[in-house]
């Protein structure tokens, strides 16, 4: 079952930390539901504006309760949501279209 959230607001801005310390910026431009796993669509900001590749974060929770992303470990897994997100951004290609 995917169900695809259009009513989030799409100004969420928030900061992750990468490998090397560094507080990087995004903005969350969606989120899925896939079976019983929830996933954030994060897009980079950049000083420049240059496009950059969204990529996609596992939403969990951890020891306290609290919602943390995280990568997606399984390939097949990025795979399916990746397909099911490209998915969705075609429909709403085909439906403004209209």
């Amino acid at each position: 079952m995917t169900e695809h959230n259009e009513n989030m607001e799409m100004d969420n801005i928030i900061t992750l930390i990468d490998e090397n310390g560094e507080e990087l910026e995004f903005e969350i431009i969606d989120m899925i539901q896939v079976d019983e796993a929830e996933y954030a669509i994060l897009l980079p900001r950049t000083e420049d504006g240059a496009n950059e590749e969204a990529i996609i974060l596992k939403v969990e929770t951890d020891e306290d309760g609290e919602e943390v992303l995280s990568e997606i470990d399984s390939d097949d897994e990025w795979e399916m949501v990746a397909g099911i997100w490209q998915e969705i951004l075609e429909d709403n290609e085909d439906d403004s279209e209209k």
